[in-house]
């Protein structure tokens, strides 16, 4: 499918009048059978696959597997297939977890410096996700994709509009401006499950040894990456020039 010529801030100010379930209609209609969406079934994850797939029920539903997810978000993802017939789309790396440590180390381990540190991880992320991702929205034949960014959780997705041009696709975000308490009531209207560690204190949930649980008012991602960094690789542009497409129109 070709992609369609969109003026984003235009876009913007149309989809802002919308609820969720409007935004996730227009993207159907607009992107039709190049539209995909991510999930990383996470705490949360069951109101983006509820949501989107009430609308469009064989929309692919994209999951990384980087190979280090918990036990516990593995039988998750699976429930959530079984209980929602996901179309579910499962992509890895070519490089194996274990390889990968022979040629790289555990580079969630590695650096003697915090800006060290962070390099290393940004590499994990190219590997483990960044890699895997585009082949699959590539094979996929992917124009846009839906993820559940919402603007509480990062300060890159505070600046975030609703739909978004990054390396060639365009992102949606339905639940851009949900509240965390906008989430816990869509999932208790729809008896939703949380994932199972949420419970056990993760609010954000990603790789096993990138991941602890959080106390008392902590922000909900302050548990991912020794905090080191907010976002996981997979919703940042990757060049100066789709950088500066986040603020460009008629695109």
């Amino acid at each position: 499918m070709t992609s369609p010529k969109l003026d984003l801030n235009a876009v913007h100010d149309q989809l802002n009048g919308f609820d969720a379930p409007s935004i996730v209609r227009w993207a159907a209609e607009t992107f039709s059978q190049g539209l995909v969406m991510t999930s990383s079934f996470g705490a949360q994850a069951a109101v983006m696959l509820h949501l989107v797939t009430r609308v469009i029920p064989a929309i692919p539903v994209i999951f990384i597997d980087t190979g280090y997810h918990f036990p516990e978000t593995y039988q998750f993802c699976q429930e959530m297939a079984d209980r929602l017939s996901l179309n579910l789309k499962a992509y890895q790396s070519p490089l194996s977890p274990a390889w990968m440590e022979v040629k790289h180390g555990k580079l969630w381990e590695l650096g003697d410096s915090e800006e060290e540190q962070a390099k290393n991880l940004v590499l994990y992320d190219q590997l483990r996700k960044v890699e895997p991702q585009r082949r699959a929205l590539r094979e996929l034949g992917a124009v846009a994709c839906m993820a559940g960014n919402r603007k509480q959780q990062t300060d890159h997705r505070a600046g975030l509009r609703n739909v978004e041009l990054v390396d060639g696709v365009f992102q949606i975000y339905p639940i851009l401006n949900w509240a965390t308490k906008d989430v816990h009531e869509y999932l208790k209207a729809h008896e939703l499950p949380y994932h199972p560690l949420y419970f056990k204190g993760y609010k954000s949930i990603g790789d096993w040894h990138s991941t602890s649980p959080i106390t008392g008012d902590e922000h909900e991602r302050a548990g991912r990456f020794k905090g080191l960094k907010q976002e996981c690789g997979l919703h940042l542009p990757t060049s100066p020039e789709e950088e500066g497409s986040r603020d460009g129109s008629g695109l």
